[in-house]
């Protein structure tokens, strides 16, 4: 059966793509087969992996969840593009904010996503999705096939404050929707260690959070590399093998594996 890993976070710019992309590309690195799934219609997840003109595609994640709302077949590779560094990916563009206005009057709108993953349910060991930031239809959708989520926090005060909000989400899609929904885990990301504020944040997190809910050793830090990683279309494992970012993100993969 296909893991599905959901990288959530409402507040954008706390390394969601980052992470999706470098935990892919980190779980094929270990010899899974898997697929990273842009589900934000920014395309971020699509441009950082080197798809630059993705409102030009043809067939996007859009185009096969409404094949899906209509019940028209659907091919296994329909719209899956496949990256130099051994994952797949189903790209986004601008097309799916319109999708989410259709899910809102759709029978079963929180299911779409999940109908689709039996699709391509044995081709894959592991689907990584990669969010918007918000909680919206398309969100829930990622939560209600989701076997478990890894929530991004940048270390700050605000960040932390946020996700009460993202938490009772959770809380009632497991409730309603999906009782398998599990939290992976808390990943802090964007870390200055030579600040004691930082330091106090990170405390803060594990004195709030860390009796309920696993917070990953590996921590993310700050860089430059990282966000150049995104324009060069590549993992950080390539952008900079031998760097910190690297080897922190190796060690997610691990703490995930």
């Amino acid at each position: 059966m296909m893991k599905t890993i959901a990288i959530v976070n409402q507040k954008g710019g706390v390394g969601k793509t980052v992470t999706a992309v470098n935990l892919a590309i980190g779980l094929a690195n270990e010899g899974k087969r898997v697929i990273a799934i842009d589900l934000d219609a920014q395309g971020s997840l699509t441009v950082s992996l080197g798809y630059n003109e993705q409102d030009k595609m043809d067939t996007t994640v859009s185009t096969v969840l409404e094949k899906i709302i209509e019940d028209k077949p659907i091919a296994p590779s329909e719209g899956i593009l496949h990256h130099e560094e051994g994952i797949d990916l189903l790209p986004a563009n601008i097309e799916l904010s319109g999708l989410e206005v259709t899910l809102v009057n759709t029978m079963s709108r929180e299911s779409v996503l999940r109908e689709y993953l039996k699709v391509i349910n044995n081709d894959y060991d592991v689907a990584v999705i990669d969010c918007s930031p918000s909680l919206g239809m398309l969100t829930i959708n990622a939560l209600t096939c989701a076997d478990e989520v890894i929530i991004p926090v940048q270390a700050q005060y605000l960040s932390i404050k946020g996700m009460e909000q993202l938490f009772r989400t959770i809380g009632r899609v497991r409730k309603q929707l999906n009782p398998k929904l599990q939290i992976g885990g808390i990943l802090i990301t964007m870390v200055d260690m030579r600040t004691n504020y930082t330091k106090d944040i990170i405390n803060l997190l594990h004195d709030t959070y860390g009796s309920k809910i696993k917070i990953y050793d590996s921590i993310i830090p700050l860089s430059v590399r990282a966000a150049e990683m995104s324009a060069e279309g590549k993992s950080i494992y390539l952008h900079d093998p031998s760097g910190k970012v690297a080897i922190a993100y190796e060690g997610l993969v691990k703490e995930v594996v």
